[in-house]
């Protein structure tokens, strides 16, 4: 069978969301529960999407262990991204958060409890009481498994508010009208190999981050940024996406995430000395010092020769202290990680850990509500585009600025998701009738897989993406220098090449793994090449983004610890077609409170 227009069947709903993780299934309940008919796609079975490996817990100030407000909340968040988050959003999120983690408690989430009923918190990076004073405990928990719970009752809900799921299909580009807006989605449902168009009254993007684009990650092999890719090929720019976050303690050699949880319950980083080393670059926070500071430590201790094993290419994270029964109530799966991918027994001895990309700060532009933002001239930076959200990890609503504080990932799901949702409902949605799909609707896409159908000879998909992960490695790592991505543009340009001639061997329907491997790589390079571009020409250091050539004390009278207000403080947006940027301003003012305005950031 080849692909046409002929064999290219329609199907109609209110909404359709691309992803079932925590976002898009936060978003679909608030749909579900309002009515509405809500089609929901997902490359695999809900439960297994990504958010069910986030472990630590959900930041929300909820004073359960100690004193805590949300304005504390907003300071760290604020200032843990280093000055790029918008600040109204991050005010609106910090103060929702009570709020979201309750609807969870209420849906029947199995939080861990305190003695008198309330939910256990535990200390995270960055997190603080009074500004910086001290860490606080405010990551709502369920062990070390809070995703998972969090996806599995969500689904439920889904279940019991009648959510249509499309299992193991996957969206392949937006379908937008002569006026620009969107009308629907193509996507192929991968048993049957068919294509369909999915007309819908607005489509939301919820298909999680693209931490595939890098060799060592700690992300799932469907991480491949399908939304950002559809998004890219529509017209619509990439934010931010030059800050990717390296978390701290993945196993070495397996990348595979060891929760900042377990520093929260007290675990340490040493280096080949035995000395507790984060107590020189973090006096005051020591291990609980924001996720991009404590890297940037770890590598500096590897680079300077106190590194651990035979290579000193790693560090270890020390939890035989806290005792097996804290171990084994509080972190059973970093206890079973520690097994099973390292061969260590964590209550005896401690683990080999280094720095593994783990999140994007960047994404789709959205605003409060979830709705997709371009810019459209003069300083209209946030012109929503008509029938299109976005939230969770793809989108960048800019709550994480240059590096997002632990916990702030499940909350940011949390309280979009509801958000974007809850603004569809009160909009005319509901009463609205669907645009009419244009005359060319799958034309982009049938023309995509015929292209690949066609191939005689070229390159076999994954050879290209395992060049590309490499070279991303190699040139957008922890620390850059502006040599190594200027070389990293040229070579991203060059593997895009190779991607328009890839070869597709295997051309039969039936679950062709080769055909969808082919397509998440066109997703992968246009989230490559935004990164390393947007990445190459932003010279200063900030958050996540420390280019060596930047570097200066934290004194510096401009660019203490190489941050450069005056000329970096705002956001990049990359543009596919012409593989060019343009910058729009950061939001300083909150939505109710003052101003936090820069400052050097130490812990």
């Amino acid at each position: 069978m080849s692909y046409t227009k002929e064999n290219t069947a329609v199907r109609k709903f209110d909404v359709v969301i691309v992803g079932a993780g925590g976002s898009g299934m936060r978003a679909s309940l608030q749909l579900a529960r309002a009515g509405l008919n809500v089609a929901v796609l997902s490359k695999v079975f809900p439960t297994r999407s990504h958010t069910v490996a986030a472990q630590g817990g959900i930041g929300a100030s909820l004073g359960n262990m100690s004193e805590d407000n949300w304005h504390y909340h907003f300071y760290d968040t604020v200032k843990g991204g280093d000055w790029l988050g918008d600040q109204d959003v991050i005010e609106f999120m910090c103060r929702e958060a009570p709020h979201v983690v309750y609807d969870l408690e209420h849906m029947g989430m199995p939080f861990d409890r305190n003695a008198d009923g309330t939910i256990y918190q535990r200390p995270f990076g960055g997190h603080t009481a009074n500004y910086g004073e001290k860490p606080v405990q405010r990551a709502c928990a369920a062990a070390d498994r809070t995703g998972h719970a969090m996806l599995h009752t969500l689904y439920q809900q889904n279940v019991a508010s009648n959510t249509t799921f499309f299992v193991e299909w996957m969206a392949l580009d937006l379908i937008r009208d002569a006026e620009g807006d969107v009308v629907g989605v193509t996507a192929l449902e991968m048993e049957t190999g068919d294509v369909y168009a999915l007309h819908a009254k607005a489509v939301m993007l919820a298909t999680g981050g693209a931490g595939r684009i890098f060799a060592a990650s700690t992300n799932a092999y469907i991480n491949t940024g399908d939304g950002l890719g559809m998004a890219a090929r529509a017209g619509i720019p990439l934010q931010d996406m030059e800050f990717w976050q390296f978390h701290p303690t993945g196993v070495a050699g397996a990348g595979v995430l060891l929760t900042e949880g377990c520093r929260g319950e007290g675990a340490i980083l040493l280096n080949s000395e035995g000395e507790r080393f984060m107590e020189r670059y973090a006096p005051t926070l020591k291990d609980l010092a924001p996720r991009d500071f404590v890297s940037r430590s770890m590598d500096q201790e590897i680079k300077e020769g106190r590194g651990c094993g035979p290579n000193k290419d790693y560090v270890v994270l020390k939890l035989d202290h806290l005792g097996a029964e804290t171990i084994h109530k509080r972190l059973p799966s970093v206890y079973e990680i520690g097994i099973n991918f390292a061969n260590v027994d964590i209550t005896k001895e401690p683990i080999p850990v280094v720095p593994t990309i783990h999140y994007q700060m960047g994404g789709v532009p959205t605003n409060i509500n979830g709705q997709v933002c371009v810019p459209t001239g003069g300083d209209n930076f946030n012109t929503p585009v008509n029938g299109l959200y976005a939230v969770g990890e793809c989108s960048c609503v800019s709550v994480h600025g240059a590096n997002r504080l632990g916990t702030n990932s499940l909350l940011d799901l949390l309280v979009f998701g509801k958000a974007a949702g809850n603004h569809m409902v009160q909009s005319d949605l509901p009463s609205r009738s669907h645009k009419p799909l244009p005359a060319d609707t799958a034309d982009k896409t049938l023309a995509r897989l015929a292209k690949l159908d066609a191939s005689t000879d070229g390159e076999y998909s994954q050879t290209i993406a395992a060049d590309m992960r490499k070279a991303m490695q190699q040139h957008a790592g922890v620390f850059r220098t502006q040599a190594l991505m200027d070389e990293g543009v040229e070579k991203i340009a060059a593997i895009r090449e190779r991607v328009a001639h890839m070869h597709l061997r295997d051309k039969s329907q039936v679950f062709n793994t080769d055909r969808v491997e082919a397509l998440e790589v066109q997703n992968l390079i246009e989230v490559a090449q935004a990164t390393i571009v947007s990445a190459a020409a932003r010279k200063e250091c900030r958050g996540a983004h420390m280019v060596n050539d930047y570097e200066y004390p934290a004194d510096h009278p401009t660019m203490g610890l190489g941050r450069n207000d005056a000329e970096w403080m705002k956001h990049t947006l990359w543009h596919s077609a012409t593989n060019s940027l343009s910058y729009k301003p950061v939001t300083t003012k909150p939505l109710t409170v003052a101003t936090v305005p820069p400052q050097v950031r130490t812990f």
